[in-house]
Formats: C-alpha cells, sequence, structure tokens
C-alpha cells in the first residue's frame, strides 16, 4: 500500500525532527492529552497522549464499508441482548470456567428474574478492524471485535484531525492536509446519552460516568462530560466505592448517587476481573442493574460483547436468526468476519486444538476479556493448549485466524521516546450509537472513527494499555 507521504519527507531528518516538535505542541494546543503515569490521579502535570507524526494511509473502498456496516452491528449487538436463550446457550461453557462471565451472568439471570426496571436501552459501541493483505495484493476488512463496554478514546479522536492537518501544512504537504477527514465521536456518543437522559424525563437527574481508580486517561472523557454541559445536562464522576457509600435505590428503584438522582449510568470500568476489587463492586453492578436509571450498557449488553459470542456469530446460519429478512445486511457483516473457531469440549474443539497446535503461526489465542494486551500468539498458544486441551479450561478461550496486515512506515511520538521509523500496523474503529425504547428504535448511528497504530513488534494492546498511538486515516 502506497505510503501516502512521500519518502523524501519521511527520511529527510531535520525535517522529522522539526516536524516533531512542531507535533507535540499542535497536539497540546488542539488537547489531545493524558495524565502522566507518574501522577494519573492530578490534572497538574499532563502531557501529549502518544500519537504518530503523520497519518497513515488506509484503502478508500475499506474505510467506507467498515462506516456503511456500523448500523447493522448497532442493530446486531441489540437483537443478542435481547435473546436469552441465545446468550444461554452461547455462553453456556464459558461460564463452566470463566468465572469473571458467570459473575456477569449470573447478574442477567436475576435481572431477567426479577424484570427490567428500565425500557429504555443505550448502546455506546466501537467495532475494531484490521486489514488482512490478500495474495493479490488487495485488502479485505476483518474485524477484531466488537467492544460493547466502555469503548475508549471517541474524545481524543475528535481532537487528533486537526493536529494531522497541521504537521502536513509545514510539511508543505497542503493537498494532504486536505484530504484528512472531519470526525467527531465525541459529540455523536454524547448524542446518544443526551438523548438516554432526555427520554428518562427528569430534569435534575445527572448522567453518572462509572470510572476507573486510576484515571490517566481523563480528558478523552471530558470531551464528552463537555459536549452534555453544553446541553445543561449535569455529569458526575464517580468510582466503585462512591457508589457503595452513597447510593442507594428508592421504592420505585430509582438510582440516587450522593443524594442526586442518576439517569444514566455510563460505564467507563468494570470491563476487566480486576476492576472489581471487591464484594461490594459487585453488589454495585447488581443495584445499578436493578435500577431504572437507563445503563451504558446494560448487562445484556456487556455479555453481547463476548469473544465466544462474536466466535457463534461466525457459524452457519446465526446471523439469519438476527436477520432473518435481510440477506444483503448478513451478507456485509459476514464479509467482515475472520475465521473464528469454538474450543467447546467434544470432537469440533478437538479439531481447533490440532489445528492450533499445528500451525500456531497462523492464529491467535483470545481469552474472554476487554482491555488490550490479553490475546496470545505463537509459541505460546502451543504452551497454554499443551496445559489445557484435555481439560474444560480450554473452553474460556476462542481461536482467531491471524490477520495479516501490510506493515507501513511512520514515526510513533511517546513521551520519552527516541523519534525513529517503525514499521507499523494500524487497526480501525468505528464508533455506533443506538437507542432503543420498548420495541422502538429511536437512534441508530455510526458517530465517528479512531485509527489507532502500533509498533510491528508489539502482537496486542491498545492506547490505554501502552502500545498503540493515536492516528487518523489519509484516504488513499
Amino acid at each position: 500500500m502506497a505510503s501516502g507521504i512521500p519518502d523524501e519527507v519521511m527520511m529527510d531528518a531535520a525535517l522529522i525532527k522539526e516536524l516533531a516538535e512542531v507535533a507535540k505542541d499542535a497536539a497540546l494546543l488542539q488537547g489531545v492529552l493524558m495524565r502522566t503515569k507518574e501522577s494519573p490521579n492530578s490534572s497538574e502535570l499532563v502531557t501529549y497522549a502518544p500519537f504518530t507524526l503523520f497519518p497513515s494511509p488506509v484503502p478508500k473502498s475499506v474505510f467506507l464499508q467498515a462506516l456503511a456496516v456500523q448500523t447493522h452491528f448497532n442493530t446486531l449487538v441489540d437483537k443478542i441482548s435481547q435473546d436469552m436463550d441465545f446468550l444461554q446457550e452461547a455462553l453456556a461453557s464459558t461460564i463452566e470456567v470463566d468465572d469473571f462471565t458467570a459473575r456477569l451472568f449470573k447478574i442477567h439471570q436475576q435481572i431477567l428474574k426479577e424484570g427490567r426496571s428500565q425500557s429504555i436501552v443505550l448502546g455506546l459501541n466501537r467495532s475494531d478492524y484490521m486489514l488482512d493483505q490478500r495474495e493479490d495484493q488487495t485488502f479485505s476488512l476483518k474485524q477484531i471485535e466488537i467492544n460493547t463496554i466502555a469503548a475508549s478514546f471517541g474524545g481524543l479522536s475528535s481532537q487528533t484531525p486537526e493536529v494531522h492537518r497541521h504537521i502536513l501544512k509545514v510539511a508543505g504537504r497542503l493537498e494532504e492536509s486536505q484530504r484528512i477527514l472531519d470526525n467527531n465521536p465525541a459529540a455523536g456518543l454524547a448524542r446518544g446519552l443526551a438523548k438516554a437522559w432526555e427520554l428518562y424525563g427528569s430534569e435534575r437527574a445527572v448522567v453518572m460516568f462509572l470510572v476507573e481508580e486510576v484515571q490517566r486517561n481523563i480528558f478523552d472523557h471530558r470531551y464528552i462530560e463537555s459536549e452534555l454541559w453544553k446541553r445543561n445536562i449535569p455529569t458526575v464522576r464517580k468510582r466503585f466505592d462512591d457508589v457503595y457509600k452513597t447510593g442507594s435505590l428508592d421504592p420505585d428503584k430509582r438510582l440516587f448517587v450522593d443524594g442526586k438522582e442518576v439517569a444514566v449510568v455510563y460505564f467507563r470500568n468494570g470491563y476487566m476481573p480486576q476492576n472489581y476489587t471487591n464484594e461490594q463492586c459487585w453488589d454495585v453492578r447488581l443495584m445499578m442493574e436493578r435500577s431504572q436509571a437507563v445503563k451504558c450498557p446494560d448487562i445484556s449488553t456487556h455479555l453481547a460483547g463476548t469473544k465466544k459470542v462474536q466466535q457463534v456469530l461466525a457459524r452457519p446460519g446465526v446471523l439469519e436468526r438476527f436477520f432473518p429478512d435481510q440477506p444483503q445486511a448478513v451478507q456485509q457483516m459476514r464479509e467482515t468476519f475472520a475465521g473464528l473457531y469454538t474450543l467447546d469440549m467434544g470432537p469440533e474443539g478437538d479439531k481447533t486444538v490440532a489445528m492450533a497446535l499445528a500451525e500456531p503461526n497462523r492464529f491467535v489465542l483470545k481469552p474472554q476479556r476487554e482491555g488490550g494486551g490479553n490475546n496470545i500468539y505463537g509459541s505460546e498458544i502451543v504452551k497454554v493448549l499443551r496445559e489445557v486441551r484435555g481439560s474444560t479450561e480450554r473452553t474460556a478461550y476462542i481461536l482467531m485466524d491471524k490477520i495479516n496486515p501490510a506493515p507501513i512506515q511512520n514515526y510513533l511520538l511517546r513521551r520519552d521516546s527516541p523519534l525513529v521509523i517503525s514499521n507499523c500496523l494500524s487497526e480501525l474503529g468505528v464508533f455506533g450509537a443506538y437507542i432503543r425504547q420498548g420495541a422502538h428504535m429511536v437512534m441508530n448511528e455510526c458517530v465517528g472513527h479512531l485509527l489507532r497504530t502500533k509498533s510491528s513488534e508489539h502482537a496486542d494492546g491498545g492506547v490505554a494499555a501502552g502500545v498503540a498511538v493515536l492516528d487518523n486515516p489519509l484516504l488513499v
């Protein structure tokens, strides 16, 4: 794939050095910010969030394909979250061996038994893709996963287009700078939150961001908060512990935290086992799920985003269950699926194990985890599968074809890192926002994109995990 930025720019050491200085200041001016590792819970000292010096080339056709299919994936996630038999069946083997998924599933079952207190459902998700290079050098879009909880970088990615436009202008590349797309996921995600707040119907109620203990990435949230405050919608930031200490349900199951009624709980936490540091966190999750507040996501939508569900969806005939009369929508989604294989006990799972042991470099072994940095590659796959092949522990994983993207060259700007050209791989994320009230879809939109790029020696990990950096697509 053509780099989009000519070699005479990429290889001009003096220019690169100057551009890197300009770029860092541009990022600070635009508010592409993170707190520091040393003081992650204070904004006294902040730095630029890591990003690429240049935008990375992305073929226009696959970029548009990713945007076009997003509303179908929104609908799919929403339909799965309402299909109790499907979730039960898909996750049956996983909940036997994966304690985290099992605990989430138990809350899901309790809510079903009691009956849902709220008919409004808000989904803010991000579907992530890589470009698989085929033998004929063309590219196909392959889905890595759908994040249905705490999908990040909608805020910061709204600020990066201006940074790359400015760098390209200073580099004398005006034509390329005009090809950087506008992108504002923060506004779109906030539109979803605002609509849910409005439908909840209480002007005094707040949107509560449920946040982590360590908040380096606070500015990513702040852009969305800011969009809500512009609409005079109050927001509060609370951790599990705060909700445990000051949260309660009234007789009508309205949620109050610190004396304020909560219209929407927006999860920016709660997606990994280590987020639940004690039993109180689980009690809080259950209380919020039982409440009248709109949950983003509710427990069923959280479960719809598990790796196991992703693997089951790739089986023949499964998408048709959710889109019985829409062969075109099914085809658009299925085209993005990579090969996914079950590790359930039985002949089919045994076949998957044998296949992975024979050619480990063709695959990725994925546990049921969000947050980046959890996947297993190469010789590690052999090690793990040899340990678990004969036990039900293997069902905590799925196997997926490894995607082979074409490496591109770029400079990754990180605090205290040397300025060197790297071979890089990019991952394209597409943000979706939808709201359903009862049976009626009130909103279903694609609200923006995110390009993240990492050095090709890093197999796994997102920006928050400290491996990938923020980027913009330069369509080619």
